[in-house]
């Protein structure tokens, strides 16, 4: 099995929850094992700042599934949380889930990008990931804590329980 790491944000319709709601979806998933979520985090938003502020956390799960089909069920937990897709990027949105890291695989598909391009420059992605996984090196052979070295909290702010 593979240990993937899923990047979790939303800022409407009580994000909180969303997430929640999110993780709930996640440990049911067939042929996966849900093993751990970071805290939520607080962060502002990457593209339009005329939207809420973003909450957000990382889960951990192994799973059997090629990465494609666990594409699939994770935006399926998207949509049942009324997620639309729309052509505005970084807009805002009920629930979205990345694929951050799979394994120690590169994967470079039409529907994926696995490391997740942005991953190292989020630090709402590289922080919440530095709690649940503290030793975790990139495919690319970059170390997480050597990436906090020089990213910038941007306001992250870790929430209470």
């Amino acid at each position: 099995m593979e240990t993937v790491y899923l990047g979790l944000g939303a800022n409407l319709n009580a994000p909180r929850e969303q997430l929640n709601n999110a993780i709930l979806a996640l440990q049911t998933l067939p042929h996966c094992e849900f093993i751990s979520v970071s805290r939520h985090y607080a962060s502002k938003p990457m593209g339009p700042q005329d939207q809420p502020d973003y909450v957000n956390a990382v889960a951990a799960i192994k799973t059997n599934l090629p990465p494609e089909q666990l594409l699939d069920l994770t935006q399926k937990i998207e949509l049942d949380h009324g997620r639309v897709r729309k052509e505005e990027r970084w807009g805002p949105r009920t629930l979205d889930i990345d694929i951050l890291l799979f394994g120690n695989q590169v994967i470079n598909t039409e529907r994926l990008t696995v490391p997740h391009y942005g991953l190292t420059e989020r630090e709402f992605v590289v922080y919440p990931l530095l709690k649940i996984a503290p030793d975790i090196t990139l495919p690319t052979g970059e170390k997480l804590t050597d990436i906090t070295a020089t990213l910038a909290l941007n306001e992250l702010q870790q929430l209470p329980l």
